[in-house]
């Protein structure tokens, strides 16, 4: 394990978008074992400007500069998901479940290398407002900080005596609360941990005090919670169930938060049946990008909600999406964690979050 890195739409639309050329598939073939290279756009068939994928249904979708498209920036990997950005560092972390590693691209030279592996098989990632690493790990049912130089600070692996099922998504808050899911995916079978194991917890969502470092359930009426998000001014909280996957709801709902401890008045925010959706992100505006897939593949890609509910507009990607995250120097980069690639596009918008 390194410390920290140094700076140095439809388918007749995807068919349109070549993103991998032959000469870039012998590249990445022809690259360091168990590393992934960046890629690039197949140029002999040209990106349309303004970008055919990204599909506005409402006035208030402003979010497409005309003069971007859509990248894929890297490939290679088996589940890409927890993208977290480090501007100051300007590069981009995220897991790479199944292959048991976190994977980190490089803003300035587009390169890719291996951040940590074995990562215990991690999920989620965000930072808190020191700027350092939280992570969701599956393997060791725990969630951890990354210090300043590299060494790892297990914050919770237990509830009440008993281990946690494999946090999954995690947000801190301006009081340096940590908030995250725990539904249980990570143990199901050997693919995104080393072996199935029984839960012994409810598939809860937590809230870790930084100042006592005692955790509360603040939510337990999920089938399986997801992602999380808060609303620029943490007067809100939003949580994706996916329990789909086992005869529940696909949805999410949005709570208020109340002194910043607790959860009240939960209500459902947006349906997604019969697919689903992961992870997701708020901007500054109080928007709601969220992951979608496991339905229409023609549909497979990211849902931008105004504030009040409404599906405003829809990005286009060729394959499920897991999660994403704003970045690059002015927030205004929307990385997205698709299966087993990268993609990103400028948008004309912000992400809330802080670090």
């Amino acid at each position: 394990m390194e410390p920290y890195p140094r700076s140095s739409a439809s388918s007749k639309l995807m068919n349109r978008r070549q993103f991998l050329t032959a000469g870039a598939i012998a590249a990445v073939a022809a690259a360091e074992p168990g590393v992934a290279k960046a890629t690039v756009r197949n140029w002999g068939n040209l990106p349309h400007y303004p970008d055919l994928d990204i599909e506005a249904l409402d006035k208030r979708f402003k979010f497409n500069p005309k003069t971007g498209a859509i990248e894929r920036v890297a490939t290679g990997f088996r589940w890409a998901e927890g993208p977290v950005y480090f501007r100051d560092l300007r590069c981009l972390i995220f897991s790479d479940i199944p292959n048991n590693r976190m994977m980190r691209w490089n803003e300035e030279d587009g390169s890719v290398s291996v951040f940590r592996q074995p990562s215990n098989y991690s999920n989620g990632n965000t930072r808190d407002n020191e700027g350092r690493l939280i992570t969701c790990e599956h393997d060791t049912r725990r969630v951890t900080r990354t210090e300043y130089d590299g060494t790892i600070t297990v914050l919770m692996d237990k509830y009440e005596g008993k281990p946690l099922n494999s946090p999954n998504d995690v947000v801190v808050a301006s009081d340096g609360a940590i908030w995250f899911s725990d539904p249980g995916y990570g143990i199901a079978g050997n693919y995104e941990s080393s072996a199935k194991r029984p839960f012994e917890l409810p598939t809860n969502v937590y809230r870790l005090d930084p100042k006592t470092g005692q955790a509360t359930v603040v939510a337990n009426d999920f089938f399986r919670p997801n992602g999380l998000a808060f609303s620029p001014d943490e007067k809100n909280l939003y949580i994706i169930d996916s329990g789909i996957t086992d005869g529940g709801p696909s949805n999410m709902r949005v709570f208020d938060v109340v002194d910043g401890k607790s959860l009240q008045n939960g209500k459902i925010f947006a349906e997604f049946q019969p697919g689903l959706t992961d992870g997701m992100r708020v901007d500054v505006a109080g928007n709601v990008w969220c992951s979608y897939g496991w339905g229409d593949p023609k549909e497979d890609g990211v849902c931008c909600y105004a504030p009040d509910g409404d599906l405003i507009g829809k990005i286009h990607l060729p394959e499920t999406v897991a999660n994403l995250t704003f970045g690059g120097p002015k927030k205004n980069r929307l990385f997205i964690c698709a299966s087993t690639s990268v993609y990103s596009l400028y948008v004309n918008d912000v992400g809330a979050q802080k670090p």
